[in-house]
């Protein structure tokens, strides 16, 4: 019997549902779409995307979008590549701040490590975890899976850690250590013993990480030369934490309660921005676009400079204790997230500190929600969102364990704990 159809295609080569349609069917559907919606039907499924990106879809309604907002008469040459990024940046923007602002929330966690984790980064669709036992481990942020493991030389201890497409980089004990993500060899190479005295915190700019010291010193490495290049004094007090700006300057925060901006070439000191909350300074943010330095302190207080004035913008107390970390998107001039001892992941204003949103995770008293000690076992569950009166204090603990340690990603937030767990906050578009 003849089981194929009347154009010579078996039935089990016949094309179902959505991929149904023939490329040129759906590139006329396709342009009587506006741009945001076209835009959405690039996230549907890998043959849409195909098909808008194969016939410039969106550069072509970009240009229809212009011509129409233009009374003058629009050449659609004008219609660059370069501005229609910058219009799909400006739509991606909108989009996660309205999500991390208003939308449902869904929260993914796993067992990620064998004893407490408190430090994660997030970059590129990955998420970097660590500090606890003697691994980091790196994740994909839609798959939730382990993609490679970094093992720490002998028994030292790791103390913080970034990463970029090429290498990860790590503070351990006294010394600085390079993994080449994309080689056999990871261990590039570890540097001399001792070159720091009790580093508590690092960041790094291509070719120089900076370490933060127990003894007020910002210590500059060179991780091609293997050597200390600079030692900058920054503080009376311990550097509790450190940001790196795009114009060669060092900020660093102390227990002691002050922020210090030096030349990273100079280490020349720039300026000394004080709070009036003379807690301690727990974490650092700059935002590289508008260039807005956050700060969060030890007794729960957020506080914005503008580097290029050193004028405080504004200071408010977010939270009753404790801000552990804040971050944000590098192009995103709107939205901060902070986290802290209260276990509350809050959304607030970069512009005001105005605190748009409190989010805690529901905990449902169903088996199949409860967090199993498994590796690869993912549990899901939802966020809630606290009105403004909500009385924090009377939340469960399991609802709103400490957050050691965020970062933020395009409508998502992954953190920390200093548990096993890793958890990865999904906002929905």
């Amino acid at each position: 019997m003849n089981t194929t159809t009347s154009g010579g295609v078996p039935p089990s080569k016949r094309r179902k549902g959505i991929h149904a349609l023939s490329h040129d069917t759906l590139c006329t559907i396709f342009t009587l779409l506006d741009l945001i919606e076209a835009v959405r039907c690039t996230t549907v499924c890998r043959y849409w995307r195909t098909v808008i990106n194969k016939y410039k879809l969106l550069q072509v309604l970009y240009s229809k979008q212009e011509r129409r907002n233009s009374a003058d008469l629009f050449d659609a040459s004008m219609c660059s590549e370069r501005s229609l990024k910058i219009h799909l940046e400006e739509v991606a923007m909108d989009w996660h701040r309205f999500s991390l602002r208003v939308r449902p929330i869904d929260i993914y966690q796993w067992k990620g490590h064998s004893v407490g984790v408190d430090k994660c980064r997030m970059k590129m669709g990955l998420i970097l975890t660590g500090v606890g036992d003697k691994v980091m481990r790196l994740w994909s942020a839609e798959r939730y899976k382990c993609l490679d493991e970094y093992s720490l030389p002998d028994n030292t201890r790791l103390v913080d850690f970034d990463f970029d497409e090429n290498k990860v980089v790590g503070l351990v004990g006294t010394r600085i250590c390079i993994w080449r993500r994309h080689n056999a060899e990871r261990n590039i190479f570890p540097s001399r013993e001792n070159l720091f005295t009790n580093g508590l915190c690092m960041r790094y700019v291509d070719p120089e990480a900076v370490v933060g010291c127990e003894d007020g010193t910002a210590r500059v490495f060179d991780m091609y030369s293997r050597k200390c290049s600079q030692i900058i004094k920054m503080h009376l007090g311990p550097v509790t934490c450190l940001s790196l700006s795009d114009d060669q300057l060092i900020i660093s925060g102390s227990s002691t309660g002050g922020i210090t901006v030096s030349g990273l070439s100079t280490g020349q000191r720039v300026a000394a921005l004080m709070s009036s909350d003379s807690s301690g300074i727990r974490t650092l943010c700059f935002n590289p676009s508008s260039h807005l330095l956050f700060a969060g302190s030890t007794s729960g207080y957020a506080s914005c400079w503008d580097l290029r004035t050193m004028k405080k913008l504004w200071e408010t107390r977010v939270s009753p204790n404790v801000l552990y970390s804040m971050h944000h998107l590098q192009i995103d001039r709107s939205t901060l997230v902070t986290g802290g001892i209260d276990g509350v992941l809050r959304v607030l204003d970069q512009n005001t500190g105005e605190v748009y949103s409190r989010c805690i995770m529901y905990e449902s008293n169903r088996g199949s929600n409860r967090t199993e000690d498994v590796y690869g076992v993912i549990k899901s569950n939802q966020a809630v969102r606290l009105a403004e009166d909500d009385r924090i204090d009377l939340i469960p603990r399991t609802s709103r364990p400490p957050i050691r340690c965020l970062a933020v990603g395009m409508r998502k937030v992954v953190t920390t704990h200093n548990d096993k767990c890793i958890r990865l906050w999904k906002f929905k578009a």
